[in-house]
């Protein structure tokens, strides 16, 4: 295993901000709000060295890390790919931005790289979790120039998102759209039908439009891999990792760009990372241009 510490995730030139931890405000969390459930953003957080989580998603996490101890490793690789195509999208004119499944907010979240090269880019953010609505909140307090909204919405229902006030208050369908599905789809079964789901969205998208998109991937090692999956099946949502042709597929519709769908992803040859140097990875990611 490849150890990166958690903060050296991003390239260090980050601001330093906080959000409160949740036991600092669990009392004011909405009654909704199932701890007892372990949730895949919570768990995340955890994975990549957040206080905003409770017992049972360290719990949870612990187990998913035994059948596989690199996998946080691979979380942070993903949140490099992320601000690095947040980057590539802000340099070709892209100014408004859609981020399903966001995550509880970590530094370098969407905004604030996309705000570096375009200072008045908008941003609507999207997760299903009320925790993460609630730290969303606070997030936005400080977003910056650009138009930054909060939605709580289910990626299940694409057509929901695409309609939510919070989400049209920002984003102008008319122009193109930088859409972004990191490290979300592994959480949609197949019987969920996530390529559909993808085609749904990318519809509603005009051409020169992008998909930023990150998936987990057995690839490197499907037993093992399929095993830290099955680590997730108490959570709100299960893990179905997948393979690269099954990723690659939902580009469908967009022109995948150099250097295509890869574990490790740098088009534009930014200053190299610790991370790059990373060989066990569980998942993919890329970008395409929708034709």
């Amino acid at each position: 295993m490849t150890s990166i510490p958690a903060g050296d995730a991003g390239e260090g030139d980050e601001k330093a901000w906080r959000l409160p931890r949740l036991d600092e405000v669990e009392s004011r969390l909405p009654a909704r709000i199932d701890t007892s459930v372990p949730h895949t953003a919570r768990i995340y957080d955890y994975l990549l060295g957040g206080k905003n989580n409770f017992a049972v998603d360290r719990a949870t996490a612990d187990a998913i890390v035994a059948a596989i101890p690199d996998l946080p490793v691979t979380l942070q690789l993903n949140r490099l790919f992320l601000r690095r195509a947040v980057r590539y999208a802000a340099r070709r004119g892209i100014r408004q931005f859609l981020d399903i499944g966001t995550g509880i907010p970590t530094s370098g979240n969407t905004h604030e790289v996309a705000h570096e090269i375009t200072p008045d880019a908008r941003v609507a953010y999207v997760d299903n979790d009320p925790i993460v609505l609630v730290h969303g909140r606070a997030l936005m307090a400080d977003a910056g120039p650009g138009r930054t909204t909060f939605t709580q919405a289910d990626l299940r229902a694409p057509k929901d998102i695409l309609s939510a006030p919070e989400v049209l208050e920002v984003i102008d369908f008319g122009e193109p759209v930088a859409l972004m599905l990191v490290a979300i789809l592994h959480f949609i079964r197949d019987d969920e039908k996530p390529h559909e789901i993808v085609a749904t969205l990318r519809d509603a998208l005009p051409p020169g439009s992008m998909l930023l998109l990150s998936h987990a991937s057995f690839d490197a090692n499907p037993s093992q891999g399929r095993k830290g999956a099955d680590g997730w099946k108490n959570a709100s949502a299960e893990m179905t990792m997948r393979g690269y042709a099954d990723i690659l597929a939902m580009f469908a519709g967009f022109d995948v760009v150099e250097p295509g769908l890869r574990t490790h992803w740098n088009p534009d040859a930014e200053p190299t990372h610790p991370l790059d140097d990373v060989e066990n990875v569980w998942g993919y990611g890329a970008v395409g241009i929708k034709r």
